[in-house]
């Protein structure tokens, strides 16, 4: 016997709350809530079910820590006797999950985009393969999937909020904000579709009003989850370093960005990444790197994807702890030969030996890799406004290497295209004086 969720779609089980749990399990991964857990309690109760198998298998690897893919697969095994009398969704969110668990994310987003081609109600699995499309750096395949399930889906909030950020990130930005405001037009309390509209402005240069946006909005954040809550007030703190007010970044810093769930990935991400915007525009970290490092030490050795060790490798540096960065990036080298991935290879570990001249204050050689490593940096995931972290420790050390005719250029592009940003002209002004 087979119940429906509440997007119509069957789940092969007679058991109300267990469909229950799985939709609320949706629910929140669709709105960054608090209650995804619900997966795990439906896999207390129903072990060998293969769709909330999958869901609690891809709730444990949202945890992105060492233990994560062994956590994961043990959830997936007790589903596989089972697996032949699923429904066709069920066999495919299985094996997409027991994909990514292998890392293998090329078949997991395939698996997923064939869900969203045959039950484009599956909005869950949209947001997934969107998610991991996001962590190679496809923007184009992300706006590929919520086309797919636009039809379908028109009505839902989400949908937008998902198009939005995915238009953002393709560079087509009027309509990423037109989508984005009919997200929230449509539910405002939708916390991707202000962090989509965050984007653009962010790339727009337009920080004033993106600080009182962020703002505005902030107040619907109290729901969500540690990441979206930590990452949408690091939105916030960007906008205020981008209005010369640095001292309101650190007070964000202290207040909504650090601190919520020091030890999850995410958190730490958002962490690094604004302090290292910080003290690019002067201002003196304290003790911060200090605390922050000693959460990054355990994670030497995790490797779930090259975005994350850089951040670590980063926060390591910063802190002062050489030895525990220098451990990370020769871990980080023996991975790359065992996966035999390109982006470990070409991108990660030429960025992680720049950062770690960087901490060492080798500028020289800091530039020299930094650069290196750009060259492909989409691979390795994240948004466009993360990874222009590694642009800004490069262009950081080649300003302290006496590189500013390499640099000059590259600053003459942030003025022109974020013209509203005094930073890029004084920046340029700092090399033309040294000149």
């Amino acid at each position: 016997m087979s119940l429906q969720d509440t997007q119509g779609l069957s789940v092969s089980s007679d058991d109300p709350e267990i469909v229950g749990r799985l939709d609320e399990f949706d629910r929140s991964f669709l709105s960054y809530g608090k209650t995804a857990a619900a997966a795990w309690e439906a896999a207390e109760r129903a072990p060998a079910q293969p769709l909330v198998a999958a869901k609690a298998a891809a709730l444990a690897l949202f945890m992105q820590t060492g233990e994560a893919a062994a956590n994961a697969t043990r959830f997936l095994d007790r589903a596989e006797g089972r697996l032949a009398m699923a429904l066709p969704r069920e066999r495919l969110w299985h094996q997409a999950v027991r994909a990514w668990a292998k890392n293998d994310l090329h078949g997991a987003i395939g698996l997923h985009e064939q869900i969203v081609r045959e039950f484009p109600r599956d909005l869950a699995a949209m947001k997934l393969g969107q998610v991991h499309q996001f962590h190679i750096g496809d923007a184009e395949g992300m706006l590929r999937l919520a086309e797919l399930a636009r039809p379908a889906n028109d009505e839902n909030p989400y949908l937008h909020g998902m198009r939005a950020f995915a238009l953002e990130e393709c560079h087509r930005l009027d309509e990423a904000e037109a989508s984005a405001r009919q997200a929230i037009a449509m539910l405002r309390r939708e916390p991707w579709a202000h962090h989509a509209l965050a984007h653009v402005m962010e790339a727009q240069g337009r920080a004033a009003e993106g600080l009182e946006t962020m703002l505005g909005f902030s107040d619907c954040w109290a729901d969500c989850n540690s990441f979206m809550l930590t990452h949408n007030w690091w939105h916030a703190a960007l906008f205020a370093i981008d209005c010369d007010d640095p001292e309101q970044a650190l007070a964000l810093y202290d207040q909504r960005v650090w601190g919520v769930w020091k030890e999850y990935s995410q958190d730490q991400v958002n962490a690094v990444a604004l302090l290292a915007r910080l003290e690019f525009v002067g201002l003196d970290a304290g003790g911060r790197w200090q605390d922050l490092a000693q959460y990054l030490e355990p994670r030497l050795h995790e490797h779930v994807d090259p975005f994350l060790d850089l951040h670590y490798l980063l926060g390591l540096a910063r802190a002062g702890y050489d030895a525990s960065a220098q451990e990370l990036l020769t871990s980080m080298a023996e991975y790359s030969h065992v996966a035999g991935d390109p982006v470990w290879h070409g991108v990660a570990l030429p960025l992680g030996r720049g950062i770690l001249a960087y901490g060492r204050q080798q500028w020289d050689e800091a530039f020299r890799q930094l650069r290196l490593g750009l060259e492909g940096i989409a691979g390795i995931g994240g948004s466009h406004a993360q990874r222009d972290l590694f642009h800004w420790l490069m262009l950081e050390a080649g300003w302290r290497a006496g590189r500013g005719p390499e640099i000059r250029p590259l600053l003459q592009i942030r003025a022109a295209t974020r013209p509203g940003i005094a930073r890029h002209r004084r920046e340029l002004a700092r090399i033309d004086s040294a000149s």
